[in-house]
């Protein structure tokens, strides 16, 4: 797609919490943290998404993103699948697991539906799960989007999620959430920055408590969300 207005349409229509992939529905752990009392207001919130985005699922995802919208670019549907098989991999817990492929599905089955494209609908004809990073990926790409662009976009609406979780919590109120948003804003384009040049080798994730957290949720008695 030439046109950049129209490229930066899409990807604000993908990327917005109104995009029909349930995102509202995950917490990441985020509320058996809150159970356990570990993040209980803005400053803990704040440390605890930071540390989601630029050192966990955040780091991997964008890996696994930039990966994926490299393979689509060139149409290597074999590249693709092995990207999307490494982020489907790469997941801690049953719940991380089942959020990445809930909402990838969900994102590819309604970007086939409304923007057909022809490396998108044999990915998705060859049956196999797919994670939503590695979704975004292949779908911006082959949108001529560019990969800078839809790094900070991905990771901000990520940070902007867990933000919405933690006012449904109770947490925070709206304030504090834009508050949030603000504060992150350096760690999130450096992050997306990071991305962009990290040697592929240099993969993985490093929050161990937010690996806890989400499995302590899967036996949570009262829950909100899905994961």
């Amino acid at each position: 797609m030439a046109d950049d207005w129209a490229a930066l349409y899409r990807l604000l229509n993908w990327l917005s919490p109104g995009f029909p992939i349930g995102a509202f529905s995950y917490s990441h752990g985020l509320e058996a943290t809150m159970e356990s009392g570990r993040v209980s207001d803005s400053a803990s919130l704040q440390a605890w998404i930071a540390a989601v985005v630029v050192q966990g699922s955040g780091r991997v995802d964008a890996d696994i993103l930039r990966d994926a919208h490299r393979a689509a670019a060139i149409g290597d549907l074999a590249a693709l699948s092995a990207v999307n098989q490494r982020g489907l991999a790469y997941r801690a817990t049953a719940e991380l697991a089942r959020e990445t492929a809930a909402q990838g599905a969900a994102f590819l089955t309604t970007c086939r539906d409304a923007w057909p494209d022809g490396l998108l609908e044999r990915w998705a004809g060859a049956g196999e799960c797919v994670c939503y990073p590695a979704a975004v990926g292949a779908a911006t790409a082959r949108a001529d989007i560019a990969l800078e662009s839809v790094l900070v976009a991905y990771l901000q609406a990520m940070a902007a999620n867990l933000i919405s979780a933690g006012l449904r919590l109770g947490i925070i109120g709206q304030t504090d959430g834009q508050r949030i948003l603000a504060a992150l804003e350096a760690a999130v384009v450096l992050a997306a920055r990071d991305a962009v040049t990290r040697d592929p080798a240099d993969f993985g994730a490093a929050t161990f408590a937010v690996d806890l957290a989400s499995m302590a949720h899967e036996t949570q008695y009262t829950r909100l969300f899905r994961s």
